[in-house]
């Protein structure tokens, strides 16, 4: 695939280190130690993690399994540094995440971790090609903005009301500029349209997500969640809101992602038979990891006669 070539051909838009590294051969690059999450409920409190122990390695593709309310969900807010635990310690790309403040958490995940939700969660205002340009510009605007000021970091304030091309100012600035937040504009839309070249929705990029199908949609979702060149991606549910044979199609697409990039990943599914394809598979049970016991595939899409899958192969 072309989108490694695209992305080393480009600067940083951090000033750190571009391309894709070589992630397959690292150590555990997320490990939890006796990880506790606690609320208070009206009954008194409620401990959803008891002592919860994890750790990933390089290059893992990890699937976690469980009962709804189990705590699948608020494990991975926890990894992505969403949510912070009650007690234990979460270290994720060498970074202990209980020293990270409010502002230095949102730059570990825009830097480090690619999130993907059963929601896609696109911007329904802006094309396929703005919403995966979108975490690059964030990153961006810590170098030609001032923090939180829209109007002169992204452009949104300026220019005539639906004049997509001026209002965001993501048409013009010379290529390369990158004194200019226009010029940053040009390479986070330049790495953006390799990415959906990568998905295989190069055509849809000036298609709102309005005007795509579900399947469609998480395939930016996916394209905007690996565009900043994350280590680790943590999906929760990502193919839940798919029929079968779209979400056989998306997992397929997952997995060569994952294989192609070097990424760890963890996932969060109801489907055991997608689980199975995984390194991998633990269950979440009274607030602790364990592995699943191996059990045959349950076919959850159309199978030929010769009990092969009838899906084509994405990559």
């Amino acid at each position: 695939m072309e989108i490694a070539s695209a992305v080393t051909a480009q600067p940083s838009p951090t000033g750190g280190e571009s391309g894709l590294r070589d992630r397959a051969a690292e150590g555990p690059i997320v490990r939890v130690d006796n990880l506790e999450k606690r609320y208070p409920t009206a009954r008194g409190e409620l401990a959803l993690f008891r002592g919860l122990n994890l750790e990933v390695h390089g290059g893992e593709m990890v699937a976690i399994v469980g009962q709804s309310g189990a705590g699948k969900s608020t494990l991975l807010h926890i990894l992505g540094a969403l949510d912070a635990p009650s007690a234990g310690t979460v270290y994720c790309a060498s970074t202990n995440l209980a020293h990270l403040r409010p502002r230095e958490a949102a730059a570990f995940r825009n830097r480090e971790i690619g999130y993907v939700w059963q929601f896609h969660y696109l911007l329904p205002e802006f094309t396929a090609l703005e919403n995966v340009a979108l975490p690059l510009l964030a990153r961006g605007t810590r170098r030609t903005g001032a923090p939180g000021d829209r109007s002169s970091s992204l452009g949104w304030k300026t220019g005539a009301p639906g004049d997509r091309s001026s209002s965001l100012g993501w048409k013009t600035g010379a290529p390369g500029d990158r004194s200019s937040s226009l010029g940053w504009k040009r390479e986070a839309l330049g790495v953006a349209a390799n990415w959906l070249r990568e998905v295989g929705l190069e055509d849809r990029a000036d298609h709102r997500p309005g005007e795509l199908s579900g399947g469609e949609q998480q395939r930016v979702a996916l394209a905007r969640a690996l565009v900043g060149n994350p280590r680790i991606l943590l999906a929760d549910e990502p193919t839940g809101d798919l029929d079968a044979i779209t979400a056989a199609r998306v997992f397929d697409l997952i997995e060569c992602l994952h294989r192609d990039h070097g990424l760890t990943s963890i996932l969060v599914t109801h489907n055991l038979d997608l689980a199975a394809r995984c390194t991998r598979t633990l269950r979440l049970e009274n607030g602790r990891l364990a592995p699943l016991a191996a059990a045959p595939p349950i076919a959850s899409y159309p199978q030929a006669a010769d009990g092969k899958s009838t899906i084509p192969p994405v990559c």
